[in-house]
């Protein structure tokens, strides 16, 4: 069987596999972030870290090309953890196991984190190629992407000089974005007042099952349903119709 170590380019999958050997949820990401800065210090390259926990690892500009503009390449740190429902995985403590299959790359019994892992293997094996020859090169790696983004939502200014700003996070091989989805979080307070149940009422449980699941940046325009929106709009219906009592949500 093909390891990691066999597929190309080599030193890319090589930091990638190191990194599948670290635990890293959202909001967890204190084993990956000792790696990076363990990772520069052994290469002898600058790095930081600021408050909220994003990393920059710099690399000086190559001889003669101190005058090229400062490329900023960014990925995040954290991943996102699924399992199979009868494998023993601890996200604390196991490593993911990579491995090929019908020319894929995937994990056994969990989500592979390639997302962004392969990323950060990127810009690992960048940052140490003397082949690669440019300008200043800002490695930026930032924190709980998947469940917020506060690590890009809280970057200070300053934290990084160049104005070349190139994501590792993207989908497709070979495809350059100019552009990206975007996110937001709405928190909202609705003021209620508990009544008592009207008597003569009986009890329904409505359940909204069978949607597709998907992206939502990615397949935002492909119109699938959102549970949320439909529940409320029946909800808005029964009470138009027949003055329902809600109970739980």
């Amino acid at each position: 069987m093909r390891t990691l170590s066999q597929l190309s380019p080599a030193p890319i999958w090589i930091y990638f596999g190191e990194i599948c050997r670290i635990p890293r949820l959202s909001k967890n990401e204190g084993k990956i972030r000792k790696y990076l800065l363990d990772f520069a210090s052994l290469h002898k390259l600058e790095s930081k870290e600021d408050q909220a926990g994003n990393i920059l690892i710099i690399r000086k500009a190559s001889p003669g090309m101190e005058n090229r503009k400062t490329v900023v390449l960014q990925s995040h740190m954290d991943m996102v953890g699924e399992k199979n429902a009868d494998h023993p995985h601890n996200w604390h403590t196991d490593p993911i196991i990579p491995y090929i299959t019908d020319g894929y790359v995937a994990a056994k019994g969990t989500t592979l984190g390639a997302d962004d892992g392969i990323g950060i293997a990127t810009q690992l094996a960048i940052l140490v190629n003397p082949a690669v020859r440019a300008g200043k090169i800002e490695c930026l790696f930032t924190v709980d992407e998947e469940s917020g983004m506060t690590g890009a939502m809280n970057l200070q200014p300053g934290f990084f000089e160049g104005r070349t700003y190139i994501n590792l996070d993207s989908e497709d091989e070979g495809i350059l974005y100019i552009g990206c989805a975007g996110g937001i979080d709405t928190v909202g307070d609705m003021p209620y007042r508990r009544v008592p149940v009207r008597k003569g009422s009986c009890g329904f449980k409505i359940s909204l099952t069978g949607l597709r699941g998907g992206h939502s940046g990615d397949e935002i325009h492909k119109g699938f349903g959102n549970s949320v929106k439909i529940m409320n709009s029946i909800l808005d219906e029964l009470t138009k119709k027949f003055g329902i009592q809600l109970s739980s949500f």
